[in-house]
């Protein structure tokens, strides 16, 4: 019996079709071999945390018994089976491309070699490696009556050992231990090369361990050793209404995720079928259970290419962001500000003029408060060093610290801290939702009135990801968009009756209703007879009623084209339904990430930035941020990169009604988007 297509593609389904389209990245041969191996390892951190958090959560579904079937026509043991089917056969193709990957770098001279592989001199050179750096961190861990079965952390590296005592048969029931893979050593150590020879070679760590296990086990003989790797359930379940203290709630939490249910666990395919059955019979997990066919964890692979000396004709050719022509002349960016707004294409211009602007407001005598968000924040942090030092010089510095950023609560924590200690007022948010706009606000004292300079991104104020993601930013000084500011600060530290925003639109309370009205006006426009024209760029697309909000628009006329390069569940080209529609994914070097929408209002062109995808946490559960760009030449600009991507016939993938993707075709000469944008000054207007 065939399936019947429903109205929507599965969200779960829809994010297996985003992995599969990096790992195409992996397997295209025209890229850099090194680049292919990183994106290898992409694969396997966004199959992690879709794991720990999506396939965790259906799993719940499952052991509750709900039955519901959601909107696109799944039920959760139905959408369970078909997850675990595709995630088993995306695994198997990875592990084919990287044996490919591997084979390509030997002929370069990179090679991981087995242990068995190196001659004596290699070895020897190993066994005082393992000697005095390994065997110090190593514990091996028993289990039997006596003592429990070790905690096992989640998506780290283990040992599996059956070990016998001397003079016992093989008959009877072996000794099992567990031994860590230490994450704090590299996991792809450096050998000798063979006399004259170029080549770079390596041997993984855990093939080392193996080879010196008797060494943690004296008076028992091992003769069975495999790797494994348990993935536990990472969803956070926090109950804020009830926390006195929403920081210690959190930390608590994060505890409690190193006990999470184990969701995966994945082993080196031969593993003996005992301690199979011990590690399935301790975890409590009968399901996904996956044998892998190389080395487990293919993340390591991101390390290794970027640890590997010389090689650039491996590697993408380096882009050094240009520093903004606006202000690289400028001694005092707000003079700059007063006169123009100013537009930031990351990673093409440097992040570094976000730095400065606001070192330059921690130093400024006439700045009086600066207040910003901070959703997840590099290791070491130009922006929280300079909130301190503007706060220790008697500022107001505000500071909206999200917490719950997934996976990155422990970093946010210290940053709450090291900032209240520095004498910033660090506010976490509202209950119940994630504070996601990317907002920062300064108030400068000037001749004989206030002046508030603003900055709006679509990206986070982190300057190692503005190096590897495409976000745009607004810098302006506009009066209303000050004012808008202003009131939405005062909204997230304090107490605000709902305040009619003459800029912005907000999630939770009016972003919807916002793009609502936009598209309703293009459909309008299109039942009128005049052009209607809507392009939208974003991460991911699953809200149903924003769906069908475009269905509508689609039927009415108008041209509707979607830049989205993850998850999306609308189906594109559905005749009566959807035909109008066009959806295009780039998946390349850099991780596109910025949220732009552009309507063409009947010649009145529009053009907004935004922190918000169209899923429904976003537009429901967060606080999100909508701003539109008031200045002519800087709209120009937002359309001149939404054009780039439209153009891209090299990278792009169009999505069809179907669910699946194909490359984009055309007999145009090739266009890639992402290195027209490096090459080129077009987007910016530079001629």
């Amino acid at each position: 019996m065939t399936r019947q297509l429903s109205q929507y593609v599965n969200r779960d389904l829809s994010w297996i079709e985003f992995n599969r389209r990096v790992l195409e990245e992996a397997q295209d041969a025209s890229n850099p071999l090194l680049e292919r191996a990183k994106f290898l390892a992409i694969v396997t951190s966004n199959l992690d945390e879709f794991t720990s958090v999506r396939v965790a959560g259906i799993q719940d579904q499952v052991k509750a018994g709900l039955t519901k079937i959601d909107y696109t026509g799944y039920s959760p043991a139905g959408l369970w089976k078909r997850l675990m089917k595709r995630t088993q056969m995306m695994v198997a193709e990875q592990y084919r491309t990287y044996r490919d990957v591997l084979r390509g770098l030997a002929k370069e001279g990179i090679i991981i070699r087995s242990y068995e592989e190196l001659n004596p001199s290699q070895q020897e050179s190993l066994e005082d490696y393992y000697n005095d750096i390994v065997f110090p961190v190593l514990t091996p861990m028993a289990f039997d009556q006596s003592r429990p079965f070790p905690l096992v952390h989640t998506k780290e590296l283990y040992l599996a050992v059956l070990l016998r005592k001397d003079g016992h048969t093989n008959e009877e029931e072996p000794y099992f231990a567990v031994v860590q893979v230490p994450s704090i050593l590299p996991r792809c150590v450096k050998v000798p090369g063979r006399g004259n020879s170029k080549k770079l070679e390596y041997v993984l760590l855990e093939d080392i361990i193996e080879r010196h296990m008797d060494t943690l086990f004296y008076g028992y003989k091992p003769f069975s050793v495999c790797p494994f790797r348990v993935t536990r359930n990472a969803d956070l379940t926090l109950n804020e209404e009830g926390a006195e203290d929403l920081l210690e709630e959190i930390e608590k939490e994060l505890r409690k995720r190193r006990w999470g249910m184990p969701v995966r666990l994945e082993f080196a395919k031969g593993m003996n079928e005992y301690a199979l059955a011990v590690l399935q019979e301790e975890l409590e997990i009968g399901e996904n259970v996956v044998p892998i066919e190389g080395p487990l964890d293919l993340s390591f692979l991101m390390k290794f290419a970027n640890a590997i000396p010389g090689r650039d004709n491996l590697r993408y050719p380096p882009m050094e962001p240009v520093y903004p022509r606006e202000f690289e002349q400028a001694e005092d960016m707000f003079e700059v500000l007063r006169q123009r707004d100013v537009l930031l294409y990351h990673p093409y211009e440097s992040f570094e003029a976000v730095n400065d602007f606001v070192q330059q407001a921690a130093s400024d005598p006439d700045v009086l408060a600066i207040k910003m968000t901070l959703y997840r924040v590099s290791g070491q942090s130009t922006l929280v060093r300079a909130l301190a030092k503007a706060a220790e010089e008697g500022k107001q510095v505000t500071v909206v610290v999200e917490l719950k950023a997934r996976f990155d609560e422990e970093r946010n924590i210290a940053w709450a801290r090291q900032l209240e200690k520095a004498g910033c007022h660090v506010v976490y948010g509202l209950v119940g939702l994630k504070t996601h706009a990317k907002i920062l606000l300064v108030v400068r004292r000037e001749t004989n009135y206030l002046r508030r300079y603003v900055h709006v991104g679509t990206g986070n104020y982190n300057g190692n990801t503005a190096k590897l993601y495409t976000d745009v930013g607004l810098f302006t000084s506009h009066p209303v968009i000050g004012a808008d500011a202003s009131a939405l600060f005062n909204e997230m530290t304090g107490y605000s009756a709902p305040y009619e925003w003459r800029a912005f639109a907000v999630a939770p309370s009016g972003l919807r209703n916002k793009l609502y009205e936009l598209i309703d006006r293009e459909s309008e426009h299109a039942r009128e007879g005049r052009p209607a024209h809507l392009i939208a760029k974003m991460n991911s697309l699953s809200d149903q009623g924003m769906i069908d909000k475009l269905y509508e628009a689609s039927q009415a006329g108008v041209k509707i084209e979607l830049i989205v390069r993850g998850v999306c569940c609308l189906r594109p080209g559905v005749p009566g339904r959807s035909e109008n529609i066009r959806v295009i994914s780039i998946v390349d070097r850099y991780l596109e990430h910025s949220r732009i929408i552009y309507v063409s209002n009947g010649g009145q062109e529009e053009v907004y930035l935004s922190s918000a995808d169209w899923m429904s946490r976003n537009l429901t559960r967060r606080i999100e941020l909508m701003c539109p760009v008031f200045d002519p030449s800087l709209r120009k600009i937002m359309i001149n990169i939404l054009q780039l991507n439209l153009r891209d016939n090299v990278k792009a993938r169009e999505l069809q009604s179907g669910g699946g993707y194909v490359r984009v075709c055309n007999e145009l000469t090739p266009f890639r988007s992402q290195f027209e944008a490096k090459d080129t000054p077009e987007w910016k207007g530079y001629v």
